[in-house]
């Protein structure tokens, strides 16, 4: 082979290296796909990476909301570090409420007009899950620090300008002892606030979720560990939500990432985990339940036992009522009589009339249950309504929120029953309706 034909033969050698150097980063690279959601018409393109990621919900359709207008970041930018760097809120969450405003809020969004019922960022804000103003005010006031448990202090200092109940309260300053407090109160306001919606949770099994908004309406499973289809989350990492989606089928264990998880020790000015909470152990649903839902030393309802917290507890209670409140007990007013009425009435009951109706709004954020115009459903106190629970003009029947189970509901009236209407509190119904946790795991 003389000199020339070397020279090709390296220079055709090379050139197939390049080429074959160009398939194999060609093959690296993932395919580019671009998404122009309607509400900002900017090209992003996040799902090239995040391809398979669930959509958020129903209500917030990935064509029209995208990814940035929510969670902020760079939509053009492929490398992870650049794309995530100006993501909002801890961890990656837009509703966070240090960012809620800015990620959900708006007239025709998350921070609109109470009559329009868009008014949830400040009813977030001001209950009593975010501000945490009710356990402050006892300790502050058990340990001298104010005169009275009405609440002063909350997480953080918010006010609300338009009160419209008898306990509401027009401001809370933010909670922040000064140098003369006891030493337990400031072990509480560094160590013992771990619940509240704003603070970040331990990273350990049954204690996983996410803060904000999504500290409800996003589910963790207890383990912490990722089941959706985002090929970006390692499915063996404990830390993150079972899937990116809000819903409002919540089960109760997502309540319990912060209730029932322990107990306050007032002695100590600490918070006492339980040492009862099962691990992998070979039991049916029904007693793992038990064994996770309630502390031993507890009794309760057989709806306790069965039924979803969501399922009882009212949109106001848990959100807010839009007023600041001292303690938890001035939100809470759903009773026994709610559902099963008493001695001689039925359940308040109300018959849908208008389309737009709250019931038929909370309805369609829920996979389990639907209320059309004509439905009667129970009604509060308060002018709620449970539209999961229809009269179908002989029995009362209730469809889980979280799972679709249709559950036939007692009525007193017309029963054996000896309530009386001012016995509302769970304690009498125990006297006849006590249920015990019925399994046990040793050491």
């Amino acid at each position: 082979m003389n000199r020339h034909q070397k020279i090709t033969a390296v220079l055709g050698l090379v050139l197939l290296l390049l080429t074959i150097g160009a398939l194999v980063r060609q093959a690296r690279q993932p395919e580019i796909i671009t998404l122009t959601p309607t509400l900002t018409g900017r090209p992003e393109l996040c799902l090239t990476c995040h391809l398979g990621i669930e959509e958020i919900s129903a209500s917030h359709p990935q064509a029209e909301f995208g990814c940035v207008l929510c969670h902020g970041g760079d939509g053009l930018a492929l490398d992870a570090d650049l794309a995530h760097a100006t993501l909002r809120g801890a961890g990656a969450n837009p509703s966070d409420l240090a960012v809620v405003e800015e990620s959900c809020g708006g007239s025709t969004c998350h921070s609109g007009p109470t009559a329009a019922g868009r008014d949830h960022i400040h009813r977030v804000m001001t209950t009593v899950m975010s501000t945490y103003a009710g356990a402050i005010a006892q300790v502050n006031y058990a340990f001298g620090g104010q005169p009275d448990p009405a609440a002063r202090y909350g997480i953080f200092a918010v006010q609300d300008d338009v009160i419209t109940t008898a306990t509401g309260v027009a401001a809370l300053a933010a909670f922040k002892p000064g140098p003369d407090a006891p030493t337990a109160v400031h072990a509480f306001a560094q160590d013992c606030q771990l619940c509240h919606v704003t603070a970040v949770p331990l990273a350990q099994p049954y204690f996983f979720r996410a803060t904000g908004c999504a500290a409800c309406h996003v589910i963790y499973e207890n383990d912490g560990l990722y089941r959706g289809s985002d090929p970006t989350i390692a499915k063996d990492e404990p830390g993150h939500a079972a899937r990116h989606q809000l819903t409002t089928a919540i089960p109760y264990y997502q309540c319990n990432h912060c209730h029932n998880r322990g107990n306050y020790s007032l002695r100590q000015m600490s918070f006492l985990e339980r040492d009862d909470l099962p691990g992998p152990h070979n039991l049916t649903a029904q007693e793992q339940r038990e064994l996770e839902y309630y502390q031993p030393i507890a009794q309760f309802t057989r709806c306790e036992w069965v039924l979803d917290c969501v399922d009882c507890h009212t949109n106001g209670e848990v959100m807010g009522d839009g007023d600041i409140h001292s303690s938890q007990g001035e939100i809470q007013y759903v009773q026994c009589q709610t559902c099963h009425g008493t001695l001689t009435d039925m359940p308040l009951l109300e018959t849908i009339t208008d389309a737009r109706h709250p019931a038929i709004v909370s309805a369609s954020l829920n996979p389990h249950y639907n209320v059309v115009v004509g439905d009667t459903v129970i009604a509060t106190t308060r002018g709620e309504t449970f539209g999961w629970v229809k009269w179908d003009g002989e029995r009362l029947l209730e469809t889980s929120k979280v799972n679709g189970r249709l559950y036939e509901v007692p009525l007193v009236m017309g029963s054996g029953c000896q309530q009386q209407p001012d016995e509302q509190e769970s304690h009498y119904c125990h006297k006849c309706h006590a249920y015990e946790r019925g399994v046990e795991i040793g050491d």
